[in-house]
């Protein structure tokens, strides 16, 4: 298994990096809780409706703590956290949170492990290889008219 990419080249004539040429990773579809659950169910003794029963809670439970200013750890997962995004105000008195804060936002940090050289590794991206994605075998040519043409 590998992450697939596709080569993109930067057009920004503003940019710095204007013509270079950059992987981006290609997505070739989405996993839902139900389809982890069905694996899941694959490689244990667990039943899937189990499995979504403690996936159900735990997302409720997590919404909970971190409307309560709580930081979530899930151990070899990662932490998650709600940020503030807000407009400074002149004085701490001229501040309105109605008026000042623009939006909130749920940050994830992976989790890191040190390795015996103590670099740190990011868990979900330890050992990943990295592969070009197959071309797209779909012919884009414009059909011809009745003309030829």
């Amino acid at each position: 298994m590998a992450v697939l990419f596709r080569l993109s080249q930067n057009k920004n004539s503003k940019s710095l990096a204007f013509g270079k040429w950059y992987a981006r990773s290609v997505m070739t579809g989405t996993v839902d809780t139900d389809a982890l659950a069905t694996i899941m169910q694959r490689n244990c003794t667990v039943k899937k409706s189990d499995i979504l029963a403690v996936i159900t809670e735990l997302i409720e439970t997590m919404q909970d703590q971190l409307q309560e200013s709580k930081r979530v750890k899930l151990n070899g997962l990662g932490t998650f956290k709600i940020s503030i995004s807000s407009s400074g105000a002149s004085t701490a008195s001229d501040y309105d949170v109605r008026k000042d804060v623009k939006s909130l936002r749920v940050l994830f940090q992976p989790e890191v492990k040190k390795d015996v050289d103590g670099n740190r590794k990011k868990t979900f991206i330890s050992g990943c290889n990295v592969q070009e994605a197959p071309k797209n075998a779909v012919d884009t040519s414009k059909p011809k008219d009745d003309d030829g043409e």
